[in-house]
């Protein structure tokens, strides 16, 4: 019955989310502008590898990498943790409960509604450009491009899963944009966000490797831009597929602990 009842509410949820985008479609472009990180890498490391290649990047290699970076971006990006908290502070979450959907469906399904929207905003731009500039970097490996829609799923699923376990800390902690920032800085640093991970120092590139982060961001982008090896496609999957499950029973651990808490002080 519950399954059926959540199955039954996922038009509505999906008509909500889409008239919230529009409804708040100013905030909507900012969040949009504020992925944009990759174009200004696209520019440095350009610049970088104009004359000679830099550690086997070339400058297409690069143009490649940013911009397909910029749509694995866009596709797979949440702000679900600044919306928890901020429903958590000002006593929103209260009514939420009252629904018979769990929150996790209600905010993936909203978040979902999104996508179109992100895809009409920035992907013809980057896939011009990227078609134009960086098409001699792309990959033409039939299985990898067969797997570039899976592993942007699990990827936004990862991402999704990780920022909803952070923002329902709100429950424990009242300090949660620091949590956020932190977030943030280290995602930025061992996703490939920044530069691509076998550009990183040694150390910081064998956590990297290993870190969700990659696999929320890095491994889609590598999928469409470098050969993979069979081997290493079967490993680098599988700890997608890993991460998708460990992200999404953490969320949900927090997600009931804290609303144990969020109970007991009367909310």
């Amino acid at each position: 019955m519950s399954l059926r009842r959540t199955l039954r509410a996922i038009p509505t949820l999906l008509r909500v989310g889409v008239a919230e985008t529009v409804a708040y479609r100013a905030e909507f472009l900012v969040w949009i502008l504020t992925t944009t990180l990759p174009l200004v890498m696209l520019a440095l490391w350009t610049s970088v590898a104009e004359e000679a290649p830099f550690r086997s990047y070339t400058s297409a290699d690069f143009v490649a990498y940013y911009l397909a970076g910029l749509i694995v971006r866009n596709l797979t990006g949440s702000w679900v943790a600044w919306q928890i908290s901020e429903e958590i502070r000002m006593g929103a979450m209260s009514m939420r409960l009252l629904r018979p959907i769990h929150p996790f469906i209600a905010y993936s399904v909203s978040h979902i509604a999104a996508i179109p929207f992100r895809t009409i905003v920035a992907l013809p731009v980057a896939a011009a450009l990227l078609l134009s500039s960086g098409s001699s970097a792309l990959t033409t490996e039939p299985l990898q491009l067969a797997l570039v829609i899976p592993s942007l799923a699990l990827a936004w699923l990862i991402t999704f899963s990780f920022l909803f376990a952070l923002g329902t800390l709100g429950f424990l902690f009242t300090k949660t944009m620091a949590l956020l920032n932190l977030y943030f800085g280290l995602f930025s640093l061992f996703s490939g966000y920044l530069m691509p991970i076998p550009l990183l120092p040694h150390g910081v590139r064998e956590i990297a490797e290993y870190s969700p982060f990659r696999f929320m961001f890095s491994l889609p982008v590598e999928l469409m831009t470098r050969s993979i090896p069979a081997s290493e496609l079967a490993w680098l999957m599988a700890g997608q597929v890993a991460w998708t499950v460990v992200t999404l029973w953490t969320a949900l651990y927090v997600w009931k602990r804290g609303l144990r808490r969020y109970e007991a002080v009367g909310g």
